[in-house]
């Protein structure tokens, strides 16, 4: 199969639980499981209690990781969240859907020119529309940047993505859980009351900023020698996570908490622009940290994934790589959905697939200034771990606005990191391995052009 000018090669999904999964999905009787999507907006991978952050608070996900098969090495597509949450849906690479940063053209003439670029992108199956189209309902809140739910597929949602109205990326749907859950709350009430499987996409904009956490945070978090920046992001992160706990709370007060497939995973991450004031770069660029957001580094593209669903997944904590773009093949699956479409993700729960799995891709563009003729106009990385290696190859794609600031300092062609050693990516080590270099090129390119 061919999508726009690159091949994808076909996985055969195995459409039975095997190794993690110990009990059958569910009788003949029982509803097909539930979905409920949890995505944070721009938050590090280490941001978290089950990660072994000492000072940020999150209970509810601790408790979630916990219950949880948890990939500690989970990676997505793109380390920004539309080109990240559009390869979440479809399963694809930014370069194949066609969605390689969050708009055309910087800002100019923002919405006609998103119009074909939207309509393209969902010529691709998603699986909102594989769940629907299978006796589902299915409520979008939070991020939503291809229009509003019913373009993509939900039968119930908050965001309307008309421009006039001010949609672009989210509008009315941003406001779940920074003001209330109850959207949400009503959806499963709806879905229980029609005996209905649901899917819930609660993508909130949280931790994201604005960093305006309730009051009672800033204080818990300020102490005389933290930045101001930290002290926001670390209440957010928890504020965040009271939300996760209210969202799971509800579904066990109704009684479906049993048949639900929870999963977790961050859209992109993010550090504050502080903990790196030591980088003579970093005046480059005050919003964040350089090598977080926007940039291929652990820091960007990182994140847990979690998949909780009780006496059917056994907690787990794993080491094995994990990818965004696996979501919607294991979603399928677990509904006992057959796909006929050639993608190249594998299946979460299906340890020979994770076994066999030797490496992970995913790239970098810029972050405005998308080429849909050209995918590949605005390519900033290309990259590839393997085992501990990890791989990055500098490109230098097309970028006019401000962002460029984010990746001019690095000139130099390739960075090599080993993980294992250097998590944190502080010593490069290319010129030390060659032969590790030329082989992972050699895989990238490979990938690149046949994924």
């Amino acid at each position: 199969m061919t999508i726009g000018l690159f091949p994808v090669k076909k996985i055969v999904l195995q459409f039975v639980l095997i190794a993690w999964v110990i009990t059958p999905l569910h009788s003949a009787v029982q509803l097909a499981p539930n979905v409920v999507l949890i995505i944070s907006d721009d938050q590090g991978w280490a941001d978290y209690g089950f990660m072994g952050n000492q000072s940020i608070k999150t209970p509810h996900l601790d408790k979630l990781a916990n219950d949880s098969l948890l990939f500690e090495r989970g990676y997505v597509a793109a380390p920004l969240c539309r080109p990240s949450l559009a390869s979440m849906l479809t399963g694809l690479y930014p370069f194949q859907h066609g969605i390689t940063g969050n708009d055309v053209n910087g800002n100019k003439n923002r919405a006609e020119l998103d119009i074909p670029l939207r309509q393209k992108f969902y010529t691709y199956q998603n699986f909102v529309r594989t769940l629907t189209n299978n006796g589902y309902l299915a409520h979008q809140s939070g991020k939503g940047w291809e229009g509003s739910w019913e373009d993509g597929g939900f039968t119930h949602g908050m965001t309307h993505g008309d421009p006039g109205r001010g949609g672009r990326h989210g509008d009315a749907g941003l406001k779940i859980g920074r003001q209330s859950m109850q959207p949400i709350k009503d959806f499963i009430d709806l879905a229980t009351q029609k005996n209905k499987p649901f899917l819930t996409w609660y993508a909130p904009f949280l931790p994201h900023t604005p960093h305006n956490p309730p009051e009672y945070l800033i204080k818990k978090y300020t102490t005389k020698d933290r930045p101001e920046d930290e002290i926001k992001y670390y209440a957010m992160c928890e504020w965040f996570d009271s939300t996760c706990g209210e969202l799971i709370n509800y579904l066990e007060k109704k009684g479906v908490r049993e048949n639900t497939l929870i999963i977790y995973i961050c859209d992109n991450g993010w550090a504050a622009s502080s903990t790196n004031k030591t980088d003579p770069n970093q005046k480059l660029w005050k919003r964040y940290a350089q090598r977080s957001k926007s940039s291929p580094f652990e820091k960007g593209i990182r994140t847990p994934i979690m998949l909780s669903w009780p006496e059917k997944i056994p907690p787990k904590r794993t080491q094995d790589l994990a990818h965004a773009i696996d979501l919607f093949p294991t979603i399928a699956a677990a509904a006992q959905i057959k796909l006929d479409l050639d993608l190249p993700g594998i299946y979460f729960l299906n340890k020979q697939q994770s076994t066999v799995r030797k490496r992970i891709f995913g790239v970098c563009h810029s972050v405005y200034n998308m080429t849909p003729d050209n995918p590949d106009g605005t390519l900033q990385y290309l990259w590839c771990i393997e085992n501990n290696w990890k791989l990055l190859l500098r490109y230098n794609g097309l970028d006019t606005t401000h962002y460029k600031q984010l990746h001019v300092w690095d000139k130099q062609p390739m960075r090599l990191y080993n993980l294992a050693n250097d998590p944190f990516e502080k010593k490069e080590l290319s010129s030390a391995y060659p032969n590790i270099v030329r082989r992972l090129t050699e895989e990238i390119h490979k990938w690149h052009h046949d994924p």
